[in-house]
């Protein structure tokens, strides 16, 4: 699919954006990647971190200009977008792969083991699945509008900054047909140790965007958050969700809740849901 035109570079001569009908604060455009400058700029990084409305003031408007908006993290071990040895190259196309397809392969290697004792105790685990993929949950229906809830998760984050799991996070713009395609778009590698093509997990993000609503809130070095507009609202419809969770990324459970059952039961009626690749 052709590319959409890139807005950044008319930052570097416009840096408030009024020729894209903006009014941005002090930024700055970054196109550092693992291989070197990358050939036009990846992302707008706002200079200082944001607060409660500014996702609505500045990403709002600035989705009209075929820029998204996300919180980025600047302030972790890793430090910030330029530190996180980006690789757009290296990106297929959100597009081209079949989420259900993904998330198939996925529960695959990661249920599968050769020892009968392993093999239990990750039955134990995926319970009431088992080895075979159980397929997608079905989609919600949704009743709040899935910018509405974006817009609350990041001034969420960014009200709480002292506890939050993202820092000083400050705004970023992306250009991206979808936030879904975010990740994809600056060639993020915070999954790299699960998947060295993060379109093939943008695909499932486009699933969720349509299924419930998700929106792509904020990035960390190997971390990411969406918010949801349409979250499961009973046990059954989270154990399904967790299912695709497991998936996704099987840190949540493995390194977290311990049993897809335990996990499914934080994410009936939640409207965040965060992911962590160890």
């Amino acid at each position: 699919m052709a590319t959409l035109p890139n807005p950044l570079p008319r930052l570097a001569t416009d840096p408030s954006g009024r020729s894209l009908g903006l009014s941005l604060p002090p930024g700055r455009l970054l196109d550092t990647t693992h291989d070197g400058p990358y050939h036009e700029p990846l992302l707008w990084v706002a200079d200082k971190p944001a607060a409660p409305g500014t996702w609505t003031a500045l990403g709002v408007p600035a989705a009209r200009a075929g820029l998204l908006p996300v919180l980025v993290e600047t302030s972790g071990p890793q430090g910030g977008p330029d530190e996180w040895e980006l690789m757009p190259d290296d990106m297929s196309y959100p597009g081209d792969h079949d989420p259900e397809e993904v998330l198939a392969e996925y529960w695959e290697e990661d249920g599968e083991d050769g020892e009968d004792d392993e093999d239990e105790e990750i039955g134990d685990m995926l319970a009431p699945f088992g080895a075979e993929w159980p397929g997608l949950a079905p989609a919600r229906k949704l009743t709040v509008d899935p910018a509405t809830c974006a817009a609350r998760a990041a001034d969420e984050l960014t009200g709480d900054q002292g506890q939050s799991v993202f820092p000083a996070a400050r705004l970023a713009l992306v250009p991206a047909r979808r936030s879904a395609d975010v990740p994809a778009a600056i060639g993020w590698t915070g999954p790299l140790n699960h998947e060295n093509d993060v379109a093939r997990l943008c695909a499932v993000l486009r699933s969720w965007e349509d299924r419930f609503g998700i929106r792509v809130v904020a990035l960390g070095f190997d971390a990411l958050l969406l918010s949801v507009a349409a979250p499961p609202t009973d046990l059954a419809e989270a154990e399904a969700v967790a299912a695709e969770h497991f998936a996704f990324c099987p840190d949540n459970i493995t390194q977290g809740a311990d049993t897809l059952h335990a996990y499914a039961k934080e994410l009936v009626g939640e409207t965040t849901w965060f992911f962590w690749w160890d």
